[in-house]
């Protein structure tokens, strides 16, 4: 792999591998953007087939926090960690310890979070060396369970998506099919509920699809026909790329809004539901209220702040669904182009201020 080849050509910053032999930490930190911020973006443990691979890996997540938290308008830019190994027996106290001195020696470059294979825990003792971490203990100042928050910021864009696609924001009637009743899905379901829409559920766990039944009047089927239900909104909650060749033309819904990462199987598939009618929104533009939500951490968490911060999720999706009008696109390429348009802005902002300070010096010289 030519690493600098690929910094290069797709505008990284900087990638850093820390090792411990004492603790076994093998971690590769990159570095995407910091033109809004410091990088924000979680700590992934897994058990790679190659440090290729598991560079690779922590290159194209560290983009995706970018958009992601550009779209969101936070004033952060994107950075991922992943640490090679199996999560399940080779974490120890002193490795998270070193790789959070790791942190620590960037300054505030990069925050990290929890992710994949990484907990609270893990976050618990990244913060006995640095402060550069979020999602830690409620005790130190965390957010705790960022679940409800997520939903709700799910929850919100998916309104917006349903004013664009029924012409009102209201979900009482509609019929809406949610594929996964995990812990963001579930309070999906419960503020759905709430607001009288109907739903109808599944997941290959049983007791959770038999909860959302008793608790909200759901309706279960099973797994493999959650696309073909007659429905209103179809809300992608478990796995990514549900969005594909074979699912597409099953789909009765006339909005795609859900809370799973990487809906779109490849991006062809969002060309053809915007050519069919369908609104999507973006998946990491309306899941976005876990990111929102631990950011506030920086700056003393505040619950109300934060979700008064989520409940923007609707006017971003929004404004995607405005650029997507506006330049004749599909809305997962609207979502770029927000989170692009927000970052090249700053950059000019800057560079402005640069040439008006050194006219100013050269001036007073």
């Amino acid at each position: 792999m030519e690493i600098f080849k690929y910094m290069e050509t797709y505008d990284y910053e900087q990638l850093v591998f820390c090792q411990d032999k004492q603790s076994g930490l093998k971690a590769i930190i990159a570095i995407h953007d910091t033109t809004l911020g410091p990088a924000l973006g979680g700590t992934r443990m897994w058990t790679y087939e190659s440090e290729e691979a598991a560079i690779e890996d922590a290159l194209r997540l560290a983009k995706g926090m970018t958009y992601k938290n550009a779209a969101a308008g936070l004033n952060l830019g994107g950075g991922k960690t992943v640490i090679i190994g199996d999560p399940r027996k080779d974490k120890n106290e002193e490795m998270f310890r070193a790789f959070g001195r790791y942190i620590q020696g960037l300054n505030g470059r990069y925050i990290t979070a929890e992710d994949v294979g990484t907990t609270v825990a893990d976050m618990d003792l990244i913060h006995e060396e640095t402060n550069f971490v979020t999602g830690i203990s409620p005790a130190f100042g965390s957010s705790g369970n960022p679940s409800p928050v997520t939903a709700y910021g799910v929850y919100r864009g998916m309104k917006a998506a349903a004013k664009e696609a029924f012409g009102t924001d209201s979900l009482e009637g509609k019929v809406i099919a949610v594929q996964g009743v995990g812990n963001v899905a579930y309070n999906l379901c419960r503020y759905l509920h709430e607001e009288g829409a109907q739903l109808i559920v599944t997941d290959i766990n049983k007791e959770a699809v038999q909860r959302a039944v008793d608790e909200f009047g759901a309706k279960a089927v099973d797994p493999e026909d959650i696309y073909s239900v007659e429905c209103d909104i179809y809300a992608p909650c478990a796995l990514g790329a549900t969005i594909n060749d074979s699912t597409i033309p099953l789909l009765k819904a006339k909005v795609i809004a859900g809370a799973a990462n990487n809906q779109l199987r490849e991006t062809r598939h969002g060309d053809q539901i915007h050519e069919m009618g369908i609104v999507y929104a973006p998946d990491y533009v309306i899941n976005a209220g876990g990111v929102i939500n631990v950011a506030d951490e920086l700056y003393g968490y505040n619950r109300d702040r934060a979700l008064k911060r989520v409940e923007g999720i609707y006017s971003n999706i929004e404004r995607v669904i405005e650029i997507s009008k506006r330049d004749s696109i599909p809305t997962y390429a609207a979502a770029d182009r927000l989170a692009e348009e927000r970052i090249e802005r700053m950059r000019n902002s800057r560079s402005q201020f640069l040439l008006n300070s050194q006219h100013i010096l050269r001036h007073r010289s």
